[in-house]
């Protein structure tokens, strides 16, 4: 899903004028932030920055629940504003890490799953990113070139005409 600087095709023209708007309106967003469990150390800050920056600016952020690149957004917005920030998890709480569960006891707007908990892990967070895209208005995601399921969640995101800002860290 590499991006080029090209014109884009006439069929997404109306599209890239929706996303520009979209971009230049100052109204308060719900903006998603997903991405990769295996966050490269250098890596950390960035998102830290840019999730603080967006909850900084009044704009909602939502997440899943992960270690990675999840942890770091919940933990920057909590540093801001705790009632910025909705965490949806794959399964029950109970099924998460205990690293995981120690952060997200003081999340206020916490979406649980417990009817996926007999599902597989990535079925269940394929399930669970589809559930965050359909309540935001923008998506960020940080991936690797092979993260399958975050890739195929913005094509999902794309597809719903969300604006989407893909990272990689390869």
């Amino acid at each position: 899903m590499t991006r080029s600087l090209d014109l884009p095709a006439m069929d997404r023209i109306d599209t890239l004028a929706q996303e520009l708007a979209m971009l230049q309106d100052r109204s308060k967003r719900r903006i998603a932030i997903l991405g990769s469990r295996h966050l490269p150390v250098v890596s950390v800050h960035l998102v830290e920055v840019v999730a603080r920056s967006l909850a900084q600016e009044g704009h909602n952020l939502i997440t899943s629940g992960a270690q990675g690149v999840n942890a770091a957004v919940i933990r920057s917005v909590l540093e801001v504003d705790a009632s910025r920030l909705t965490v949806l998890l794959p399964q029950s709480l109970d099924r998460q890490p205990s690293e995981s569960r120690d952060q997200l006891d003081r999340v206020l707007h916490l979406v649980e799953k417990p009817e996926h908990d007999e599902l597989p892990l990535p079925m269940a967070s394929s399930l669970c990113n589809q559930d965050i895209i359909t309540r935001c208005d923008q998506l960020i995601c940080y991936a690797f070139h092979d993260s399958e399921t975050l890739l195929a969640s913005c094509r999902v995101a794309e597809d719903m005409g969300k604006v989407v800002s893909l990272l990689f860290f390869d």
